[in-house]
């Protein structure tokens, strides 16, 4: 073997082993893949029960039932549709009707979603992009840097950023 010969079988067997590496790190990471859905999205998709999922948008205000315990009901929603949602646990503090959340879980048959885990957002900044501007859209959403008189009339006085 020559020695560029040599150099090429050495490359290949290099790219080789490092696709090999990649490919078992995205078989090992597929169960931790989490696909993120709006209301609508979600409808339009069909998502079948069992599927890891995020929905986002907005609690649909007068949906939140407080069950027994830490259990609680409420719709998320996005204008156009709403997805019924079930969570027992402790609700971040920003977590009320009308401000957006991310709830993380899994669709049951009886097409609720059954939470483990509610993330509240308090605005869009930090609400997906495609969500926020749905909901901006529907002219449902009213917050962030594109409404500043509105962000400012929400403050209490004196508050300053």
């Amino acid at each position: 073997m020559t020695r560029k010969q040599k150099r090429l079988a050495l490359i290949g067997s290099a790219l080789g082993v490092l696709g090999l590496a990649v490919g078992m790190m995205l078989f090992a990471l597929r169960d931790n893949v989490v696909f993120f859905y709006g209301p609508t999205e979600m409808s339009q998709k069909h998502v079948g029960p069992g599927q890891r999922l995020r929905i986002g948008g907005l609690v649909k205000t007068g949906s939140l039932v407080h069950l027994e315990g830490k259990s609680i009901t409420f719709a998320v929603s996005d204008g156009n549709a709403e997805v019924p949602v079930a969570y027992t646990g402790l609700l971040p503090d920003l977590f009320r009707e009308g401000q957006g959340v991310v709830a993380e879980g899994a669709l049951d048959k009886g097409g609720v979603f059954r939470a483990d885990s509610i993330l509240a957002k308090h605005d869009e900044r930090y609400m997906p992009r495609e969500v926020a501007d749905a909901l901006k859209k529907q002219g449902v959403w009213a917050g962030g840097a594109e409404n500043p008189a509105a962000s400012q009339a929400a403050k209490p006085a004196g508050a300053t950023q």
